[in-house]
């Protein structure tokens, strides 16, 4: 089974700050704390309405000795910052203003011609790009069709206990794996719905961030990550014990 990465998205250390204007708390220092704690690279989405994370924020991300996974809607502006920025990943990700957060994955069947431009050029510039979708066959199809390399599910629907998701987010992942895409994961992750994700053998990366920035306030942003860490470990760790795995 292969090793599990953990991507900590440090979003909303950037909407406490911007709540009052400032540098305070600053995302970059919040990267440091839980790359020290375990986190294996670094998640930040840059917005068109720059609501959290900023241009600034994102080249002094991009300064740390730690991968950068750069969250980003297929728009010539941002595609064109990536291109700068060459990061080391980029996750394409579907954007409204309206919305409070991701409120689910990219119709990537419905936007072919579109993002396999963005898919293509991103890759040009060295970036790996993930497309961050549902668990459906359809769209995983049609990620391997516009040239991504891996895609990212995405378990709000899981996160929210609707009956059947688990299974669904299983099987994706097994299908993505077989078409030869790596499989990432994320959104509405916790400590207490982790484990079964993590034991998921196909995927290869967790991205969080919301939630580890919240028990942050109870636990430290360190605390937070190293516990995140330990759950995700234990539950590999279990899965790859299993002869269901084997």
């Amino acid at each position: 089974m292969l090793p599990l990465r953990l991507g900590v998205n440090v979003d909303h250390v950037a909407t406490l700050r911007n709540a009052r204007g400032g540098h305070h708390p600053d995302p970059v220092e919040a990267a440091r704390l839980v790359l020290a704690a375990g986190a294996d690279g670094i998640t930040a989405h840059l917005r068109e309405d720059r609501r959290h994370i900023r241009d600034a924020d994102m080249e002094r991300l991009r300064a740390l000795p730690a991968p950068l996974n750069m969250e980003m809607a297929a728009t010539p502006e941002m595609v064109a910052i990536a291109r700068r920025l060459r990061p080391h990943a980029a996750c394409l990700v579907p954007e409204r203003r309206a919305e409070l957060t991701t409120e689910g994955g990219l119709d990537v069947a419905a936007q072919k011609a579109a993002l396999a431009e963005a898919v293509a050029a991103l890759g040009e510039a060295g970036i790996q790009v993930a497309l961050f979708i549902d668990p459906d066959p359809v769209q995983i199809e049609a990620a391997r069709e516009v040239g991504a390399p891996a895609i990212e599910l995405h378990t709000g629907r899981y996160a929210e206990g609707h009956p059947g998701e688990f299974a669904r987010l299983r099987d994706a992942a097994r299908r993505a794996a077989a078409l030869g895409l790596e499989c990432h994961a994320g959104h509405g992750l916790t400590l207490s719905n982790v484990g079964p994700i993590a034991a998921i053998p196909e995927v290869v990366e967790l991205n969080i961030g919301h939630f580890l920035v919240g028990e942050a306030m109870f636990m430290g942003l360190g605390g937070a990550t190293r516990a995140m860490r330990q759950a995700m470990d234990a539950a590999r760790a279990a899965a790859g014990e299993s002869p269901l795995h084997a």
